[in-house]
């Protein structure tokens, strides 16, 4: 079981907004059914945020939150982990009610403040927007910044760790890293530990071959054999930083959150698209592809009869 391969699908995110592709799940139905195709796809992590059903926008509505979890646990037996980033605009408290309800297996923990600009995108759709606030929503990011402090991470992983809910921990950068060994020095921190990579996304380290192996280097000085580790990358670079993890002995990401294409120039029609396009390049290189079973073992989670949904 080592050696096989966890593929995380990250369904929708807080970063793309509806104008920006018509295959992006944006409202709990959409996020339900794709998510449910990605398990079915061979993607053993589900990543979930919510949106509001009515204006699209990321929501921390906790019954909206309550419908899509019970929707896609009745469906699949993947492992479903929430977001506890939610969107840069949303205040921690709002980051964890749901999850707080909720006791899931598994939780996004974001190690480290950050400019995280989107603000950028906007430009490819001036004057085409779906919805009213899809562009100040993206200008935005220009002047916001991105909170996890150590105050915040302390309370996301005291108030959900009591609860038996494990972590991804999200590392944007180098210094991220080094914050999450300092947890695990303090003791807020229970291994195995899953570690993703994170390369490509504005206001943190960029992508390529050399962040990606500087990033797992510094992973294994500070936490030699305890931990397990993927990677996801944004945009255009997702398959190829996916498939250099893997080849690399990591585990993967990937969704419509961190990109949404399949190919150059070419929009994905699901998330189930990408998972099987990864899914297509590890097999044919010979690796096993972790069912979820096997991913609650291989990461030490409770189990889904664990939960409070």
């Amino acid at each position: 079981m080592a050696d096989k391969k966890i593929i995380s699908c990250a369904i929708t995110g807080a970063t793309h907004t509806p104008t920006m592709s018509p295959y992006l799940p944006v409202t709990p139905d959409a996020i339900i059914e794709q998510a449910v195709g990605a398990a079915q796809a061979g993607a053993a992590i589900l990543h979930l945020h919510a949106r509001d059903p009515q204006t699209q926008r990321p929501t921390a509505e906790l019954d909206i939150w309550m419908h899509i979890l019970k929707s896609i646990s009745a469906q699949t037996d993947a492992v479903l982990n929430m977001t506890t980033g939610g969107s840069t605009f949303m205040s921690i408290e709002d980051r964890l009610r749901a999850p707080l309800a909720a006791a899931p297996e598994l939780c996004s923990c974001n190690m480290g403040s950050m400019n995280f600009g989107t603000y950028m995108m906007k430009e490819k759709f001036k004057g085409k927007w779906k919805n009213d606030w899809e562009e100040d929503y993206l200008e935005a990011s220009r002047g916001a910044i991105f909170r996890n402090t150590f105050a915040d991470i302390e309370y996301i992983m005291s108030s959900l760790g009591e609860k038996g809910t494990r972590f991804e921990f999200e590392c944007y950068d180098v210094g991220h890293l080094y914050n999450l060994a300092h947890m695990l020095d303090r003791g807020f921190v229970k291994l195995p530990m899953f570690v993703q990579i994170i390369v490509g996304t504005l206001g943190g380290i960029g992508p390529g071959p050399e962040n990606l192996n500087f990033m797992k280097e510094t992973a294994d000085r500070l936490f030699g054999k305890d931990y397990r580790w993927s990677v996801l990358a944004g945009g255009r670079h997702q398959m190829n930083m996916a498939t250099m993890a893997a080849t690399m002995g990591g585990n993967v990401r990937v969704g419509l959150e961190d990109s949404l294409y399949a190919g150059k120039g070419k929009l994905a029609t699901s998330n189930a698209e990408q998972v099987r396009m990864i899914r297509t390049v590890m097999e044919n290189l010979s690796m096993e592809i972790a069912s979820p079973a096997e991913a609650r073992q291989m990461l030490g989670l409770k189990g889904a009869d664990q939960v409070a949904f």
